[in-house]
């Protein structure tokens, strides 16, 4: 008796899987969007129809020979535009990773082909989510995420009056750079743990610039505004930006108060919070849907991201910009100032130096090469995390660029013991030194150790007398 109920328990809880996870039964039949109610027994008309219905009964291999058929028998049928578009929806329909490739293909031809009709825009939208579902979560491949965010700004750009799909296209936006920002904040965030602060607030800033609408953006930015903290006093006012910025865009945020006392200490003035700003965050907190049980279950397993968290309303980002140059990269890639540079570069003008040293551009001082000093070294980075020399390095007015590997605890230890070697081998070598710095008892000068045309030197003690003669 107890093993019939764990089998029922068991059947039971397998067909609520199924169910959930979208699993299609084969005797299902799915009734086809877009078919063709003119009643007629056209040739053309009769092979479209029978294509149809083997799309409906998943008989998609013969439903696109019999469409092809159609195609290249009446190039001039009415149902021409009708049946290239069923081609797609049978491969979007077969699905796997080969069949949606195919679709996307099929359907780009259909806009090429017919970019007027009104089904172009239902098939750019159905490109968009072909790469939508195959989009993985924020820890792995963000090519699809990367595609379907192109896709979907291509719905609302080129057929911006489609009602039925670009408000649907919208919101996939807003999710697909959900799980893209994300991906940018984990990767930030792990250089921020790491102690490496230039490159953690490049990947910040990235994040808060790109995507406004992310839902830890305020998190974004008081971790950005932290690692300028962390960079030296230098890095002020970008601290103090980003502060600010979450005062004026996120006042719903937990990081107002601490980041409104922090600007205090900065002297710099608090801003205002933005009306608009706090019309949407309170929107986004009212209306967040929060995981069951069931879908936090199926969540530890599924490939698919988590888009609960996704803005429900404003403007997704329609452009790409470019990630800020980290501040650690030479002025050179930022384009230098003041016609200063970190990085300098020429031409060898003697190929054979090349042979020579290990680098002969090493030597380069504002493009010009010096053939005696080439391959004298490693050029060093910087020493301390804020920029500021140490040390022998330091030197008055000198900036450098912080680095992004600061020394560990294992390294300064390390250190530490060789300066107390170091030490202790001095102090040793000047003991000997002055050990034997003490008078030692004369000894006479044989004939071979006397220069030449040299007198030998008397070996009478001081104020003793001669010898007799």
């Amino acid at each position: 008796m107890r093993h019939r109920n764990n089998t029922s328990l068991i059947a039971a809880a397998l067909l609520a899987f199924l169910l959930l996870s979208g699993f299609s039964f084969p005797f299902h039949r799915k009734k086809y969007e877009k078919p063709i109610s003119k009643d007629t027994l056209q040739p053309d008309k009769v092979l479209f129809d029978r294509a149809i219905r083997n799309i409906e009964k998943g008989n998609y291999e013969i439903a696109r020979l019999t469409l092809n058929t159609l195609i290249n028998t009446y190039d001039t049928s009415e149902f021409l535009a009708k049946a290239k578009l069923a081609i797609a929806d049978s491969w979007y329909r077969e699905g796997g990773t080969h069949g949606l490739s195919q679709a996307e293909a099929e359907y780009k031809d259909f806009i090429l082909f017919y970019p007027t009709m009104a089904e172009a825009a239902e098939s750019q939208y159905k490109v968009c989510e072909i790469h939508y579902k195959q989009m993985e979560k924020a820890d792995r491949d963000a090519a699809q995420g990367t595609r379907a965010e192109d896709e979907c700004r291509q719905v609302l750009v080129q057929f911006p009056n489609a009602a039925p799909f670009n408000k649907k296209a919208e919101q996939m936006l807003r999710n697909v750079q959900e799980v893209l920002a994300d991906k940018e904040f984990r990767t930030g965030d792990f250089y921020h743990h790491k102690g490496s602060y230039p490159a953690a607030a490049s990947r910040f800033a990235y994040v808060t610039t790109q995507y406004p609408l992310y839902s830890a953006a305020d998190e974004a930015l008081w971790t950005l505004a932290d690692s300028y903290k962390k960079m030296g006093d230098r890095f002020e006012t970008q601290e103090g930006d980003a502060l600010s910025k979450i005062v004026k865009d996120y006042p719903l945020s937990a990081h107002v108060g601490p980041a409104k006392e922090r600007l205090t200490a900065l002297k710099r003035a608090i801003p205002a919070a933005d009306p608009g700003a706090y019309a949407r965050q309170k929107y986004e907190l009212e209306n967040r849907t929060k995981a069951g049980i069931i879908s936090k279950s199926i969540g530890l397993v599924s490939g698919h991201p988590d888009t609960r968290m996704a803005a429900k309303m404003g403007t997704p980002a329609m452009t790409t910009i470019r990630p800020t140059v980290p501040v650690s990269v030479p002025n050179i890639a930022a384009g230098g100032q003041n016609g200063i540079s970190d990085v300098v570069g020429g031409v060898v003008q003697d190929s054979a130096n090349l042979d020579k040293s290990q680098d002969a551009r090493m030597s380069s001082q504002n493009g010009v090469v010096k053939t005696e000093a080439a391959g004298t070294g490693e050029q060093k980075a910087s020493v301390s995390s804020n920029g500021q020399g140490t040390g022998d390095n330091a030197k008055a007015n000198e900036i450098v660029p912080p680095t992004n590997h600061p020394a560990t605890a294992q390294q300064i230890k390390q250190y530490e013991k060789l300066q107390a070697k170091a030490k202790a081998a001095a102090e040793r070598a000047a003991a000997k030194a002055a050990k034997s710095k003490k008078p030692a008892a004369a000894t006479p000068a044989t004939p071979a150790d006397q220069p030449a045309g040299e007198k030998p030197a008397s070996t009478t003690p001081a104020g003793a007398a001669p010898p007799k003669q």
